[in-house]
């Protein structure tokens, strides 16, 4: 495991318990008709890209993750993220640990490494995310950790608004954990009331 040194224990400037909070001031937490990536509906998106443009921000965060993963033993060799979203918050844990970061990306529907990254056979690897609803796109990860014959210890986001039903097999830890109605399209009652949809994020169903 590499040596991180002391940033994930200095002090944090940004009070975590009040993250819903920071949201709202960056203008990240939005109020409309979403369809998420998942392909699920909600009333509303939590824009962390928003947030994490205040580089400060970013840095207490991503060390406050890092605390939380060093508190329940996990160690990695390696952090892996998913782009887009995933790729600050994982480079900023990356750095608490003083490891490599690295990110994957779509090929078509495929999601893969790219850009001369490679996982080595064994490693360690905590999986790092923005927002959790599903979990699908961290399990889309994990099959990419796995297939190079690495290994998943942990997985961390800023936001967890599974309500608890992730259901990974290593520890997940997250800042924040938000309630948030979600519906199919068949069940929406936004796109009863004849409200449109629309797609906040950075790919086409983000």
């Amino acid at each position: 495991m590499c040596d991180g040194g002391d940033e994930a224990t200095r002090e944090i400037i940004v009070n975590v318990s009040d993250l819903l909070d920071i949201f709202k001031r960056q203008g990240a937490l939005l109020e409309g008709h979403f369809l998420l990536s998942s392909g699920l509906h909600s009333a509303q998106y939590l824009q962390c890209a928003r947030v994490l443009m205040d580089t400060k921000i970013a840095s207490d965060l991503g060390a406050r993750l890092t605390a939380q993963l060093k508190a329940v033993g996990v160690g990695p060799d390696v952090v892996v993220a998913p782009a887009m979203g995933g790729i600050v918050v994982g480079h900023e844990v990356a750095r608490g640990f003083g490891c490599r970061s690295l990110f994957t990306e779509r090929e078509g529907t495929t999601m893969t490494l790219r850009r001369g990254f490679a996982l080595e056979r064994g490693e360690s690897v905590v999986v790092v995310e923005d927002v959790v609803t599903t979990g699908k796109s961290t399990r889309e990860v994990i099959a990419v950790v796995e297939a190079a014959g690495a290994r998943v210890i942990g997985i961390a986001s800023l936001v967890d608004r599974s309500s608890g039903k992730a259901g990974f097999e290593v520890p997940f830890e997250s800042l924040l954990r938000v309630a948030v109605d979600t519906w199919t399209a068949g069940s929406c009652p936004l796109c009863a009331s004849g409200s449109t949809a629309i797609k906040p994020g950075s790919r086409p169903g983000a």
